[in-house]
């Protein structure tokens, strides 16, 4: 038996989205079903249907930044109740049994971990994502959002919020450390929000200084354009972290200048081409560079909680479902202020 929702589908990478049903399954014993208030709109998604970054299977429904509340739960369900506001984010299924998953990072599931959307399930299905009005998904898969945290800003996250959370925390942020994050779209704004909650000095590094009065509202106490040469040598030597948030090409070398002895530089974005790299702008002061995906259910919950408990949120704009082809334009564009999310209550199952 399966059930019917309202979703919005993309048939080919070149169709655009039109509006119908899906069916998703009843639920098992583990299962939580949300109604979805909101999803937000991850470059992800766009890289996904797009087919960026290989052949994608459709038809597709995209979303992993997902928001609302618990309609029902299967018979083994014991932490979520009908009513309860829940949230869930890039991952829907691991093994449960390996080191990685033993160790709350489920991302790294050496079965292989199975995404929202796009991806197989252990049980041979094709997942389906958040742009539709309900989710089904395993407890162990849902996350708790709290009370503080309107669900239209936490709904960016599950994937923003964790994405650059996991880094800060993992390297340091925090008092006493200075820290640049370079640009400010729907991951940086999340990542100068967070890195300043933690407590550390931030400094925005963007190509231009369009959105500074936004960034210093923030909490940021610089903000630079690094199209502006000068930049580069004013900041030589100046952070302890930095949290690379773009998904364009750089010069690495460059940027590698402006850490510290002993300096973190932290890619999370994931530009299409390869990047040059001189290895003495590591060798000369010990300076590491390193990647960061995610994180597990474990550090998502934390960092919902984090997030509430400093009144921090997304900053959107709300949007209807007949909006998402030209969003989708827009945030490749840079056009969005930060994050759009999708109203799934205007989705129409004709």
């Amino acid at each position: 038996m399966t059930t019917t929702v309202p979703a919005i589908i993309a048939d080919s990478a070149s169709s655009g989205f039109r509006q119908g049903t899906i069916e998703q399954r009843d639920l098992r014993p583990d299962d939580v079903r949300i109604d979805v208030a909101f999803a937000g709109i991850c470059h992800s998604d766009i890289h996904t249907v797009r087919e960026e970054w290989g052949p994608a299977h459709f038809p597709l429904v995209t979303g992993h930044e997902i928001a609302g509340t618990v309609a029902a739960v299967g018979d083994a369900v014991t932490k979520y109740a009908v009513g309860d506001r829940v949230g869930v984010g890039c991952l829907v299924d691991s093994c449960g049994e390996c080191e990685m998953c033993r160790d709350d990072h489920e991302n790294f599931c050496t079965k292989g971990s199975v995404g929202t959307y796009n991806a197989q399930g252990y049980d041979g299905e094709w997942t389906t994502g958040g742009y539709a009005q309900q989710v089904v998904a395993s407890e162990r898969f849902v996350l708790g959002i709290p009370e503080g945290i309107e669900l239209s800003q936490a709904a960016p996250l599950l994937c923003a919020g964790i994405t650059t959370y996991t880094p800060l925390v993992r390297w340091g942020a925090g008092p006493g450390k200075k820290v640049a994050v370079v640009g400010m779209g729907g991951l940086g704004h999340m990542g100068v929000k967070i890195a300043v909650a933690l407590g550390a000095e931030v400094t925005v590094l963007s190509q231009t200084l369009s959105k500074e009065d936004d960034g210093r509202a923030f909490g940021a106490h610089d903000y630079r354009a690094t199209s502006d040469p000068q930049t580069f040598k004013d900041l030589r030597g100046a952070f302890d972290l930095i949290l690379c948030t773009v998904s364009a090409d750089l010069p690495v070398d460059s940027y590698l200048k402006l850490l510290k002895t002993f300096g973190t530089f932290v890619m999370v974005g994931l530009p299409e081409n390869n990047q040059s790299l001189h290895f003495g702008s590591l060798i000369m002061g010990d300076k590491a560079m390193t990647g960061s995906n995610i994180g597990g259910i474990k550090g998502t919950q934390e960092m919902l909680d984090f997030c509430a408990e400093h009144g921090l949120g997304a900053t959107v704009e709300v949007i209807g479902a007949d909006e998402v082809d030209a969003a989708y334009d827009k945030v490749v564009g840079s056009k969005v202020r930060y994050r759009y999310v999708i109203d799934t209550s205007t989705i129409s199952a004709s």
